[in-house]
């Protein structure tokens, strides 16, 4: 996610006094006091607590699950940016680093193009200490990968300016015609969008909900509310990032619509920059400068003025960094939610055929770990796994397991159909349609999103 602008960075470096000070943390006490429950609201003490510890007795309950099928399964995090893109710093090292930390095998790289690199070519790609890499660029609207092995033939067309700026169609016509992988993204700016010839579309993306929380980014906009939060995110990092989580209504709508025309892969895009947060650095003249977490210039302010820095200002001397923090570190950005994908080994041909089968689901594993979860049809001893077409027939049933205890929601053509609780799902099926699944968790008082399941494309005879 990215977060700019958090005072007019235009306008001249300005002195600000303790009573400006005051007068912001009574504009952000009237933002906390607003009735809408949104991620501002639960960065308090006593709701971080209550979430935290429901997580910790949901690891209490978690049992493991042998997978069922003939694939196994590896967590992937898509829509992921590193240094070759304008807007992050982050080193290919801390970001595979981060993705060891949370369990995350594929990384896929979506950076923003420019004519001082090709992505393509010269992007993160191979295996690194166990993470399989994978090149690309989110460009024109969509997240776009070039296929396994042709990464530099495919460059100059797919990245080239008359393509990202030309029609979305033809755009995405080029992609499928050159056998590389292309998903609609952040379709909150995209919504009336029908193009055809999709490998699929983000279910959910990071930053688009972080668009949606109002009274967060102005908070986030005021570097001193920072400093005031900085504890919180310290003693509860991921529960602070994910507090952010919604259900994406607006996503599913529009993936379900999709889905009856065509079958589409629901991915979970982690939109990874690592460039959210705040820099105090002490210059000359009794001042503190306040930078972006990419290190830019916002202003700067008397240390005299700041309480709050006061013990910490101790021996130290102009240039020094005094406080730092970052507020999305790649660790707790990848960890919030993954792509799982059911394959038979590591490679990039394997994740090419998963995503474009449709062989995955979409995972909350900041809240449990979701390994095991299957969702599959079974008719006449045959599997149908996610992103099957099979047949309607009497004997015809979806069965499901999770290793959690949850809601679980049967979904048909957008709606829902049944509703039951525990670790296991099954049901007949009577209709034809595009079905999917759903499990929530009981968190702190709330049931919140866990686990969405790709379709099973069920017809009355396969086209």
């Amino acid at each position: 996610m990215t977060v700019t602008n958090y005072q007019d960075a235009e306008t001249p470096r300005r002195q600000f006094s303790f009573l400006n000070l005051s007068v912001s943390l009574c504009i952000l006490g009237s933002i906390l006091s607003e009735s809408r429950a949104d991620a501002l609201a639960k960065l308090k003490p006593d709701k971080l607590e209550a979430v935290h510890q429901a997580i910790q007795e949901l690891r209490a309950e978690w049992k493991p699950l042998p997978r069922q099928g003939p694939y196994r399964e590896y967590r992937a995090n898509l829509h992921v940016h590193s240094s070759l893109s304008h807007d992050s710093h982050g080193t290919i090292e801390e970001i595979v680093t981060a993705a060891k930390a949370v369990g995350t095998s594929i990384l896929m790289f979506t950076e923003h193009p420019s004519d001082q690199c090709d992505y393509f070519k010269d992007g993160h790609r191979g295996m690194k200490d166990g993470v399989l890499m994978i090149p690309g660029a989110e460009t024109g609207g969509f997240l776009v990968f070039p296929p396994p092995g042709r990464a530099g033939g495919v460059n100059p067309p797919v990245l080239g300016p008359v393509y990202r700026d030309g029609p979305p169609q033809e755009f995405a016509d080029l992609v499928h015609g050159r056998d590389g992988l292309i998903f609609l993204s952040h379709l909150e700016e995209r919504m009336d969008w029908d193009v055809r010839h999709l490998t699929g579309t983000e279910i959910y993306n990071i930053h688009a909900d972080f668009k949606d929380e109002k009274n967060l980014q102005k908070a986030m906009r005021n570097p001193l509310w920072i400093l005031q939060a900085a504890e919180l995110f310290r003693k509860y990092p991921q529960e602070s990032f994910s507090a952010l989580q919604d259900y994406p209504a607006d996503y599913l709508k529009k993936w379900d619509d999709l889905c009856r025309k065509a079958p589409h892969t629901g991915i979970a895009a982690n939109d990874a920059h690592q460039n959210v947060g705040l820099i105090v650095r002490l210059i000359e003249g009794d001042k503190a400068r306040f930078e972006d977490a990419l290190g830019k210039s916002l202003f700067e302010l008397g240390t005299g003025t700041i309480p709050i820095l006061q013990p910490i200002l101790k021996d130290k001397k102009p240039g020094d960094v005094v406080f730092q923090i970052r507020l999305d570190p790649y660790e707790n950005s990848l960890r919030h939610v993954g792509t799982h994908l059911l394959m038979p080994e590591l490679t990039e041909k394997s994740v090419w055929d998963a995503l474009e089968s449709g062989r995955a689901f979409v995972a909350f594993d900041w809240l449990a770990d979701s390994t095991g979860f299957d969702f599959s049809a079974l008719s006449a001893n045959h599997r149908f796994e996610m992103g099957s077409k099979c047949v309607l027939a009497k004997d015809l049933k979806f069965q499901g397991q999770a290793p959690l205890p949850g809601k679980w929601k049967l979904i048909r053509d957008g709606r829902v159909i049944l509703e039951t609780s525990g670790r296991k799902l099954e049901a007949a099926i009577s209709e034809p349609g595009s079905y999917r699944v759903e499990v929530w968790l009981p968190i702190a008082g709330e049931d919140m999103i866990w686990i969405l399941s790709n379709p099973i494309y069920v017809r009355n005879e396969v086209r």
